[in-house]
């Protein structure tokens, strides 16, 4: 399991940047330890990097 969350983050890093790996992170910790807040932050950020740019 370790090597597929940490394949998945070089993925994301590679083809999002920082941010998508932050996204990752706090999406992945908040599900974990129960905290919406983080949650949230997470799927926030990572809906705003998936998003396609407005014309």
């Amino acid at each position: 399991m370790p090597f597929i969350t940490l394949g998945l983050e070089q993925f994301i890093q590679w083809k999002y940047g920082v941010m998508g790996t932050l996204g990752v992170s706090l999406l992945s910790l908040g599900l974990k330890i129960g905290s919406t807040n983080c949650a949230c932050a997470g799927a926030l950020i990572l809906a705003l990097l998936f998003a396609p740019p407005a014309d």
